[in-house]
């Protein structure tokens, strides 16, 4: 991995066995198996990724070849606890692969930084449930590939409210769900879906349960046809599961959204986003002196302006990437910071400020290349990269999240010195 937005050299040495910097297992914190060899694991990964994303892009596919090789290196299991059979990673190793694999093909960072998001809700939510508990020996023994299902028809993009409810049957508990997105459905392993507790609950009053593969049916309702992030493969499905009251997770959706899934899923999407920005910038700056190289004593090109900013705007989201991490794993170890509004804010205003960063980075980096980087062929082209990153402001729109987030701005501490 050529340039990482790992937080400090410490995260290899040692960790804890779920994310939020806890043993979640009941037992005492073992050596994390994470080490040196992860990066030659994730750059083969990242190598068959690469091979593939033209085609990948091109036909619309789930990246396979990535998967399987994902599966081979055993990194769908790396935030698995130790003593379930995992590697105890932390987010910011999983931030640190996600950059990577973008830099090779958008679409496989983001299902695996989706699947990632998954895990560690099971991880730190799970705790005290032996359903989770065997569900995550599962994953780490067999590398399940975990989706989620969080977007439904009449709800659309808002996860704070459900419109499908967990009922009880004579067997245990049925769901039935019109899921408009799930991305890579077909592919999974097991589904990972929110509901309403009840069939007589209020719509904000949700749960979130866990359906493996031979408790669960899709009936496709919507194909995906999309500009960018097409290897995705986030198709509309109905989901019909039926399983036992034990697969629901214990806590409720508003916590473990506000304490993991959120912050989680903004970390990892805004490293694949910067990843992307990266590789973009590589194939402007190789463009830009191969164009340099052609003119009389190789003088800078026009597009080294373009190239500059682009540089310098890449260095300001990794620091702002790297920053949130240590954030995050700082105010894991204390629920009072977790849950304090600074906190929730600062996390979701990161997804907005590197989607918008990133997309200005990238149309910077085809800026610099002209039309080597504008077409959609040869070694410098970034078109494939402005497709996918562009997807990074709707995909929970930004604008939802600032109107969300409007009430906690009016309550948000504004500091006096540079010092805070």
């Amino acid at each position: 991995m050529e340039t990482t937005i790992q937080p400090s050299p410490q995260t290899h040495s040692r960790m804890d066995a779920s994310p939020n910097g806890h043993q979640d297992t009941g037992h005492e914190s073992p050596t994390r198996l994470v080490g040196r060899d992860l990066l030659s694991r994730v750059q083969a990964t990242a190598g068959l990724a690469r091979a593939n994303a033209d085609a990948v892009d091109r036909e619309s596919r789930f990246p396979e070849e990535a998967f399987a090789a994902a599966r081979e290196h055993r990194l769908l299991g790396m935030m698995v606890p130790v003593v379930l059979g995992g590697e105890g990673a932390r987010v910011s190793d999983v931030a640190d692969v996600c950059y990577t694999l973008a830099r090779a093909c958008a679409s496989t960072a983001m299902i695996f930084a989706m699947h990632q998001i998954m895990v560690a809700i099971l991880v730190r939510h799970g705790q005290g449930s032996q359903w989770h508990l065997e569900l995550l020996r599962r994953l780490a023994d067999e590398q399940l590939l975990l989706a989620s299902s969080t977007t439904e028809g009449q709800g659309g993009g808002d996860l704070r409210v459900s419109s499908c409810a967990v009922e009880p049957d004579s067997f245990g508990i049925t769901l039935t769900k019109s899921a408009t997105v799930i991305s890579y459905g077909a592919q999974a392993d097991a589904v990972v879906t929110t509901a309403r507790r009840s069939i007589d609950a209020a719509p904000s009053d949700q749960v979130i349960v866990a359906f493996t593969k031979d408790n669960y049916q899709l009936e496709p309702i919507r194909t995906w046809d999309t500009l960018g992030m097409r290897g995705t493969c986030s198709s509309g499905f109905t989901l019909r599961g039926r399983g036992v009251p034990e697969q629901v997770l214990p806590e409720h959706f508003q916590t473990i959204q506000s304490r993991t899934m959120m912050p989680v899923a903004h970390l990892t999407w805004s490293s694949v986003w910067c990843g992307v920005a990266a590789e973009a910038v590589e194939r402007s700056r190789r463009c830009v002196r191969a164009a340099a190289r052609q003119t009389a004593g190789g003088q800078s090109t026009a597009g080294v302006t373009h190239l500059t900013r682009a540089i310098m705007s890449l260095g300001v989201l990794t620091n702002t990437i790297k920053s949130a991490l240590q954030k995050f794993e700082s105010a894991c170890a204390a629920e009072k910071e977790i849950d304090s509004l600074d906190f929730q804010n600062a996390m979701n205003l990161l997804k907005v400020t590197a989607s918008e960063m990133a997309t200005s980075v990238v149309v910077g980096a085809m800026q610099a290349s002209g039309l080597n980087g504008y077409r959609n062929d040869g070694e410098f082209s970034v078109a494939r990269h402005l497709r996918d990153v562009m997807s990074s402001s709707i995909m929970i729109n930004n604008d939802r999240i600032l109107a969300n987030s409007g009430a906690a701005s009016l309550l948000a501490n504004i500091p006096a010195s540079l010092e805070g």
